[in-house]
C-alpha cells in the first residue's frame, strides 16, 4: 500500500487531472453525473473516494465508517468498488449495502457513526449513465464548501492528511433492513394495508426487493412490475418517467392505485384507479393537507420549486397555506426547508421531503404513507385528487444543446428572450413561462403555464422553435 505522500503524489500526475482542469465543476446540482467510461471513470471514482475520505474525516474531525449504496446498473459494482478504494486509502472503514435506494443511504448514515455516505445512480438517467451522490454525517446532501474541497482535492490544489492505517471494506447489505423498518415505524398507527391493491413499478432499479417486500408486510396486496435488479434495463421505457404500462396495469387488475419509482428510489409518481397520473404537486396538496389537521405543519408551509402549477399554489393558499418556491433541485428545496423550519416540501417530479420521518427525498416512504393516507381516509386516491385542485395546463418540451455555454447562458440569445417577453405580455397573470437549463443533462427545459390550453400549445411550439433555430 502507498503512504498518503505517494498517493498524492500519484493524484497531481494523474492523467484524468488534465482531462477535468478544462471541466466546469464537478458537483453538479445532483452530484456526480456522466456517462461512464467518458465523464465518470473507474480512476475518478477512485479519486473521488480517497478526497471525499479526506475532506469527511476533517469535517467531522474523528473516525468513523462511510456507508456506500448503489443502483443497479452494470457499471454500478465498478463504480463502488473503486470509490471503496479510494475511501480505504485515506484512511476510512467502508460499510457497502449493494443495493439500496438512495434515501436508504441518508437515513442509515444519519442514523450510525458514519461520517458520511455515498450513493452510487444516476437516478432517472439511462442505463449507461452513472452518478455520485455524497451526504454529510446528518445524512443531507452534501454542502457545497465540502464539495468544493473534495473537487480541490481532485484537481491537486489541497494537501492530504496522512494516514498512518487503512480502512477496510466491509459487505453490511443486511444494514437496509433497519431504513425497512423505520418506514414501516414511520406509518405510526397505520401499519395496516389490507385490502388495498396496489401496483409498483420499481425501474428495474434500486428498489426492486425492498419496496413489494414493504407493502407486502403492511398487508396490501401487491403486483410488482420490472422488479429486478437490472442493469441493461433500469429506467428504460418504465419508472416514475414513463407511466404507461404502470397505468395500464393498475385498469387491468382492476387495481386501488400504483406507484412509480425511478432508478434509485428517490422520487415516486402515482396513478389513481382511473389509470390518471398523480404527481408531486398533488402528492404535496394531500400531503399537506393531512400534516395541517394533525397540526404538523410550522407556518402552514409548504416549499416547493418553480416548476409547481399554479393551480396548486393558489389552492395550496387558499386552505391558509404559505406556498415558496425555490429553483429546481431537490437540495434547493431541502436547503430553503432548513432554513424556514419548514416540515414537507419537493417537486413536482416526484421528490417529496418530508422532515418528520427524513431528511432526503424518499420515494418509497411517500408512497406508503400516500397509501396509507388513502386508505384512513375511506374514499379513493382519486376522489381525494379530485377534491384537492385544478391544475393549470402545463407542457414541458426539452430541447437537445450540446454546447454548456450556450444551454447554460441562454439568456444572452436576444430572439429567445425576446420571444418570452412576448408569451408573457400575451398570457398576462394568467400564465407563465419558465425556461432553464438541466443541471443533469444537455438540455434546454422550457414550460408554458397557462389557463387556456391552446395558449400553452401556442407559446410552447413557438419557443422551442426559437431555441432550435438559435442555439442548435
Amino acid at each position: 500500500m502507498v503512504s498518503a505522500a505517494r498517493w498524492e503524489t500519484a493524484v497531481e500526475a494523474a492523467p484524468w487531472i488534465a482531462a477535468i482542469a478544462s471541466q466546469g465543476p464537478l458537483f453538479g446540482t445532483d452530484g456526480i453525473r456522466g456517462r461512464v467510461g467518458e465523464h465518470l471513470t473507474a480512476p475518478l471514482a477512485q479519486q473521488v473516494g480517497f478526497w471525499t475520505g479526506q475532506v469527511l474525516r476533517q469535517a467531522v474531525g474523528d473516525q468513523g465508517p462511510v456507508v456506500v449504496g448503489q443502483d443497479s446498473r452494470n457499471s454500478s459494482n465498478m463504480l463502488a468498488m473503486a470509490l471503496s478504494s479510494g475511501l480505504a486509502a485515506a484512511g476510512v472503514e467502508v460499510l457497502h449495502l449493494g443495493l439500496c435506494p438512495t434515501p436508504g443511504v441518508a437515513y442509515l448514515t444519519h442514523h450510525s457513526e458514519a461520517i458520511g455516505g455515498v450513493m452510487i445512480s444516476a437516478s432517472h438517467n439511462p442505463p449507461g449513465d452513472n452518478g455520485i451522490k455524497v451526504f454529510g454525517a446528518d445524512g443531507s446532501k452534501l454542502d457545497r464548501q465540502l464539495q468544493a474541497a473534495i473537487e480541490a482535492g481532485l484537481r491537486g490544489q489541497q494537501p492530504s492528511l496522512p494516514a498512518t492505517t487503512w480502512g477496510q471494506h466491509y459487505y453490511q447489505p443486511q444494514l437496509a433492513d433497519h431504513y425497512q423498518a423505520a418506514i414501516a415505524q414511520s406509518l405510526g398507527h397505520r401499519t395496516n394495508l389490507q385490502g388495498l391493491k396496489i401496483v409498483l413499478d420499481l425501474a428495474w432499479g434500486a428498489a426492486a426487493l425492498l419496496a413489494p417486500r414493504l407493502f407486502r408486510e403492511l398487508g396490501a396486496e401487491v403486483i410488482a412490475l420490472h422488479d429486478l435488479p437490472d442493469g441493461n434495463r433500469i429506467n428504460v421505457n418504465c419508472g416514475s418517467t414513463h407511466l404507461a404500462r404502470l397505468q395500464a396495469t393498475v385498469l387491468e387488475q382492476g387495481a386501488d392505485m400504483g406507484f412509480a419509482f425511478d432508478g434509485d428510489a428517490d422520487r415516486v409518481l402515482a396513478v389513481d384507479h382511473r389509470g390518471r397520473s398523480v404527481d408531486g404537486d398533488h402528492i404535496l396538496f394531500l400531503w399537506g393537507r393531512e400534516l395541517q389537521r394533525q397540526q404538523q405543519l410550522p407556518g402552514q408551509a409548504i416549499v416547493t420549486t418553480v416548476m409547481a402549477n399554479l393551480g396548486f399554489e393558489r389552492a395550496w393558499q387558499a386552505v391558509g397555506g404559505e406556498f415558496v418556491r425555490t429553483a429546481v433541485g431537490d437540495q434547493y428545496v431541502q436547503a430553503e426547508m432548513q432554513a424556514r423550519g419548514a416540515m414537507l416540501g419537493g417537486e413536482q417530479s416526484g421528490h417529496i421531503l418530508c422532515r418528520h420521518y427524513a431528511l432526503t427525498g424518499d420515494g418509497t416512504l411517500t408512497a406508503a404513507h400516500i397509501a396509507a393516507l388513502v386508505q384512513a381516509s375511506g374514499v379513493s386516491l382519486a376522489d381525494l385528487v379530485d377534491q384537492s385542485f385544478r391544475p393549470y395546463p402545463q407542457l414541458l418540451r426539452n430541447v437537445r444543446v450540446e454546447d454548456r455555454d450556450r444551454r447554460c447562458n441562454w439568456q444572452d440569445c436576444v430572439a429567445l428572450t425576446q420571444a418570452i417577453a412576448a408569451a408573457e405580455a400575451d398570457m398576462g397573470d394568467r400564465g407563465r413561462v419558465l425556461v432553464r437549463a438541466s443541471g443533469t443533462e444537455p438540455l434546454l427545459r422550457i414550460m408554458v403555464e397557462a389557463e387556456e390550453a391552446q395558449q400553452v400549445e401556442h407559446w410552447t411550439t413557438h419557443l422551442v422553435q426559437v431555441a432550435e433555430s438559435q442555439l442548435l
